[in-house]
Order: structure tokens, then C-alpha cells, then sequence
């Protein structure tokens, strides 16, 4: 009998991926042949989750706390989360604005879901977090891009921004401090881009502000909650999985407009109904319990940017700006001769440093790497070194 092909949907030819998964998968299988390989790919914390959290879901395990959760989480985490952003933004907002997530991304696809349909346009920047673009292409809508620019330090310029809006715009999406580049967007920039988006009250902007406690050099973090002309159409993405080390327990939040929230929670219902128990107790504990850890974590990257901007300069062919935010370096390495996934691939390869091309992150990463210095500061510059070795 003749095979046939499953028929699939089309929109899954729109979807798109992570590479910096498949890179680790590669690295891994390196590994495992015996090759030694320094990771500065993979974007997570290299510290353990501080353990008065990982008690907190030990013991919600313990007092029975196994069944169904509201769909947008139990109230004490949501109210605990109110009282985060108040403390850090002076921002007040209800509970019922809330939606606890499993991890950032469900925020990113059900935005572009609610607002992207063929025929509207949802403006994102690149280079940036490879979801983004996944997501706005599978909701339909056109993928607008706008540039992050080295000689801005890859902030956004509000001006160019606001040029990419038109009247098919239904979702901007904002990430300060960004990943892959490490940019940070002052204060005075996200000013001019809110007074520019009240010509704009169709469009709505989703802020993923997942880096907002990793800033460097007394640079303060800037919510787009705190802005009033906006507020109503504001949707923040924020979580634990960074400042907590917390990648692996899929643990976000949102805040979403009052119009809005009933169909972000209609989502959650038919995508996974809850996040489980015990971690949003986990949840609980690490922002009412001390923040000892995430200081100390801080000032460890803090530390390591140094380092590895000053290393990744001394290599030649590459030129690094110093990131301002996150745990990323974005160095360009035009100089080199070799494109981004050449380089990656031969650095993986023959050097046994995992990195990710700049083109993983959109078209405008061409000539770029992300390097996340998640890493201990010996394995920077032993990564360093083997890359010095492999170009000279």
C-alpha cells in the first residue's frame, strides 16, 4: 500500500525555535564523546535555587498542597506579587490583573495570540529573544522588526520605533535589559517612545522586563507599568527563572489590562490549566524570604561582565560594547572574516566553546555572537584562551 504524509497544519511550517537548545544537545553529545566543552551558550544561571525556596515547595509537598491551583495562580502569589512591584516600581496593581505562569514564554504566545490575526502587524526587536518572532508568525500577523544597533549600545531608539508602527499595529514588543545583546534602554528613550505610543491607543505593548533586577553601573530599571498614559495597555512579563536561578522550575508572571485578563486566563485554561502547587509556593518564598542570594548573584555577573568584555576585546577580529543588563556579551566578529553560524559551529567544534551565532536571534545578528557569561570567571577565560588559539 502507498504511504502517505501526515497533514499537517500549515502554520507549523511558521514555527520557529530556540537554537540555543540545540547547541547545548550538540555540546552535550560532545561531552559525551569525551571532549572538553566550556558552555557559554545556554542562558541560565550557573547558581542553585537559594534553598529557603526549595524548602518552601518541599513543605507545600508535605502539607498536601497536590491538586488544581486557579488558573492564575493561588491568590496569596499573585498578592505577593503586587507587593513586589510595588516595592521595585511604586506601581500599584490589582491581583486580579495577575496571571502566574509556567515560565515567560505562555505570556509572549498568548499576547500574540490575543493580538495577532492575518492582516495586523506586531512590531518585536531585532536581534531578540528568537520567541518573539515564532510566536508573532504562528498568531498570523506580520513579523515587523526593529533594529537594536551597537553604536547605541543595542538600546532601542525610540524614534525608529515609533517609525515602524502603523495603523495595522496591534502589539509592540519591549525587552530591557535584553536578551541576546545585554542592552539596557535609559530612562529618557522609553520617555519619548510613551509619548509617541499615545498617538497609537490601538496598540498595546508587551514588556518583557524577565532581566529587570540584572542592571550594572547603578543604572536603574525602568517599568513601562510606571507610565500612566499607557497603563491601560501595558502587559509585563516578569518572573523568577533569572533572578531566582529558577530556569528549570517554569515559574513567570504577567500583568495584564483589566480588558484583557479574561482571555489570558481563558488561555491558561485550555493550555495548562494551572501551574503546579507546590512551585508557586516556591514561588511565595522567594519574594517574601531574604535577597541575600540574588545580590550576591548579581555582583557575581557583575563581576564576570568585566572580565569577559575585556577578553573578548583582546581577540582579534572582535569588538564587544559592554552590555548594561542580563548575562550576555554580543560581541561582533566581522572582523574574523567568518559569519555567525561558521563561527559558532567551528568554535564549538574545534575549540569546544558553545556560543550562539547572532543570527539566531534574527536577521540583524548577523555578525554577531552571544556568549552568556553564566559561567565561572576560570571557564571565561579558558574559553577565551581556546578561541585566541583556534583564530591566531
Amino acid at each position: 500500500m502507498p504511504t502517505t504524509a501526515p497533514m499537517l497544519a500549515d502554520r507549523m511550517n511558521s514555527l520557529g525555535t530556540e537554537t540555543a537548545f540545540e547547541v547545548l544537545a550538540r555540546a552535550n553529545a560532545l561531552a559525551a564523546q569525551g571532549k572538553s566543552i566550556i558552555n557559554l551558550g545556554i542562558g541560565q544561571p550557573d547558581f542553585k535555587t537559594p534553598e529557603h525556596i526549595v524548602e518552601a515547595a518541599i513543605k507545600a509537598m508535605r502539607d498536601g498542597h497536590h491538586g488544581y491551583t486557579p488558573a492564575a495562580g493561588i491568590p496569596q502569589l499573585r498578592e505577593a506579587v503586587c507587593r513586589d512591584l510595588h516595592k521595585r516600581h511604586g506601581v500599584e496593581v490589582d491581583p486580579g490583573h495577575v496571571m502566574i505562569m509556567p515560565g515567560g514564554k505562555p505570556t509572549m504566545f498568548f499576547a500574540c495570540l490575543i493580538y495577532g490575526q492575518e492582516g495586523t502587524e506586531i512590531v518585536y526587536p531585532n536581534p531578540g529573544f528568537p520567541i518573539y518572532e515564532s510566536a508573532i508568525r504562528f498568531s498570523g500577523a506580520t513579523a515587523v522588526p526593529y533594529p537594536l544597533r551597537e553604536e547605541n549600545g543595542f538600546a532601542l531608539s525610540a524614534k525608529e520605533v515609533l517609525s515602524k508602527i502603523t495603523p495595522r499595529t496591534r502589539l509592540l514588543i519591549l525587552n530591557s535589559p535584553a536578551n541576546p545583546t545585554g542592552g539596557a534602554v535609559p530612562k529618557s528613550e522609553f520617555d519619548t517612545l510613551v509619548a509617541g505610543l499615545v498617538d497609537w491607543p490601538n496598540v498595546t505593548v508587551l514588556s518583557d522586563e524577565i532581566y529587570g533586577q540584572m542592571l550594572y553601573d547603578g543604572l536603574a530599571h525602568t517599568s513601562l507599568l510606571s507610565y500612566p498614559e499607557i497603563r491601560d495597555r501595558v502587559i509585563l512579563l516578569d518572573g523568577w527563572s533569572k533572578t531566582y536561578a529558577m530556569t528549570g522550575w517554569r515559574l513567570g508572571f504577567s500583568v495584564w489590562p483589566a480588558d484583557v485578563v479574561r482571555h489570558a486566563d481563558k488561555l491558561a485554561v485550555n493550555c495548562h490549566s494551572c501551574v503546579n502547587a507546590p512551585t508557586q509556593f516556591a514561588g511565595l518564598a522567594a519574594l517574601e524570604g531574604p535577597q541575600d542570594a540574588v545580590h550576591a548573584m548579581v555582583a557575581a555577573f557583575d563581576a564576570r561582565r568585566r572580565v569577559i568584555v575585556s577578553e573578548l576585546n583582546q581577540i582579534p577580529g572582535f569588538r564587544c560594547v559592554e552590555p548594561r543588563g542580563a548575562f550576555y556579551a554580543f560581541p561582533n566578529i566581522e572582523g574574523t572574516g567568518l559569519d555567525s553560524k561558521t563561527l559558532q559551529t567551528r568554535l564549538l567544534e574545534e575549540a569546544g566553546v558553545a556560543v550562539i551565532a547572532g543570527t539566531s536571534f534574527g536577521v540583524f545578528g548577523e555578525g554577531y555572537l552571544r556568549f552568556s557569561y553564566a559561567n565561572s570567571t576560570e571557564n571565561i577565560r579558558e574559553a577565551i584562551f581556546r578561541i585566541k588559539a583556534m583564530l591566531t
